[in-house]
């Protein structure tokens, strides 16, 4: 099975998924991964939150609160 990273219009082509995510992580930009099943997006790398900071200092605020598509109870 193949993997495509791609950013922006460069396609990379790698054997499997975690080549594709470590390449991903690599380029430190938001990428799409495509397999024969399944496509993802993001931006691949941060394996940890401190002090709500990501490990190159970046600010971490995503919450689960605030996405788009909250449950129906928490509507007013």
């Amino acid at each position: 099975m193949n993997f495509k990273v791609i950013y922006g219009v460069v396609e990379k082509e790698l054997d499997t998924l975690d080549q594709a995510m470590s390449y991903a992580k690599t380029l430190n930009k938001f990428v799409t991964i495509k397999g024969e099943a399944f496509e993802v997006c993001g931006l691949f790398g941060v394996d940890s939150v401190r002090d709500g900071k990501c490990p190159d200092g970046v600010k971490y605020d995503w919450n689960k609160a605030s996405r788009i598509g909250r449950v129906k109870k928490e509507r007013v």
